[in-house]
């Protein structure tokens, strides 16, 4: 142990330090510290390791043992302000605590010290804390936030890119629209031709949206506010409010909490995909199964809009209505693709003969199965 005034003619780097009261009260913590180090460390006090702190010779350190026991309390502010000025030249901090309070032991971590070991000292207890001080700090990618687990978007919109607009709407509950949108996305996300593009998808079922449960993601409050005041919208706040699947999607969630389906309007839903499609080169929209006012402001929008389905008789009946509604308001009809989920095996040939009655009666064509 180096003691706090000692200078020698070839003095060996100081790399640690214990501060304390008087470090003779924790005479296992001598006993370690001179294993683990042998005489590469110091002993000060707390109004000492202050001024030391101050120091240039303080800044190779790697880390400052700070020993407090039952009385040390009253000098809570002494220790605060020690952790502080450790902290300040990024040195690690190892609390050594005999009997401290918790709600002292708290305020002291929540200072910052790096770790805690009780006292006395468990075999092999001060060599494992040292071990993890000594890791590097890992370095999280660009836009993690570490409250939520999860990553925001990072790149800065510009407005330059002109995205496809590609709606997917379940012509029946339960036929694997939101799988589907989701699946597709991240697809789009892996494929090598569009390396560097961009992906997002917009949840726009505001009641029952699923697409942060499929990709296991929160959802955010932005999210609510985006959609409840679109005058105000602009690109950098709306990709503030989407979160990152797997660094390469993302995602602008379903609210928190059911709201009607009309509180947004036509315009609204415009805006958003405007400036989606601005900073985006593919937006995948999963709409609700509703068919809304909203409705033809993503389908005029849409380069392609899919009508999932499945082989049963409600999605027949769907597709019925949901042709004829397009027709009536002369909305174009031709954008929409179908695609069959859960489609019969190769070799099912009733059931393969039983999807081209299906699409014969309906006069659609079943692209995709």
């Amino acid at each position: 142990m180096t003691s706090k005034a000692t200078v020698q003619s070839d003095p060996a780097p100081i790399l640690a330090c214990t501060i304390s009261r008087d470090v003779q009260r924790f005479d296992l913590l001598i006993d370690d510290m001179e294993q683990e180090l042998g005489e590469a460390w110091g002993d000060l006090n707390f109004e000492d390791a202050l001024v030391f702190l101050k120091q240039p010779d303080s800044t190779g350190m790697q880390f400052v043992a700070i020993a407090v026991d039952s009385e040390d309390e009253s000098e809570l502010s002494k220790m605060n302000d020690v952790i502080k000025a450790a902290k300040a030249k990024k040195i690690k901090v190892l609390l050594i605590a005999n009997q401290v309070s918790p709600s002292v032991l708290h305020q002291m971590l929540k200072l910052g010290a790096d770790d805690f070991v009780p006292y006395p000292l468990p075999e092999g207890a001060l060599h494992d804390s040292i071990e993890r001080l000594r890791k590097p700090v890992p370095v999280m990618p660009d836009g993690y936030d570490p409250e939520t687990g999860t990553f925001n978007p990072v790149f800065k919109a510009k407005g330059d890119r002109n995205g496809v607009i590609l709606p997917v709407h379940g012509m029946a509950g339960g036929v694997g629209a939101t799988t589907f949108a989701a699946n597709l996305a991240w697809e789009l996300c892996l494929l090598p031709e569009t390396e560097g593009m961009r992906v997002c998808v917009i949840d726009f079922d505001l009641q029952f949206g699923s697409v942060a449960t499929y990709l296991d993601l929160p959802r955010k409050e932005a999210v609510l506010e985006i959609l409840t005041d679109t005058a105000g919208l602009d690109a950098d706040s709306l990709i503030k409010s989407m979160l990152t699947f797997n660094e390469k999607l993302h995602v602008f969630t379903a609210p928190a909490d059911m709201l009607p389906l009309e509180v947004v309007s036509p315009e609204d839903v415009g805006r958003i995909l405007d400036t989606a499609q601005a900073n985006f080169d593919f937006v995948i929209v999963d709409m609700p199964s509703a068919v809304v006012a909203w409705t033809e402001a993503v389908l005029t929008r849409s380069h392609v809009y899919f009508a999932l389905l499945e082989l049963d008789l409600r999605s027949a009946q769907n597709i019925l209505r949901f042709i004829r509604a397009l027709k009536a308001e002369a909305l174009p009809h031709d954008k929409v693709r179908y695609v069959l989920n859960r489609a019969p095996k190769f070799t099912d040939l009733s059931a393969k003969a039983r999807v081209k009655r299906m699409a014969e009666s309906l006069d659609i064509d079943i692209e995709v199965q």
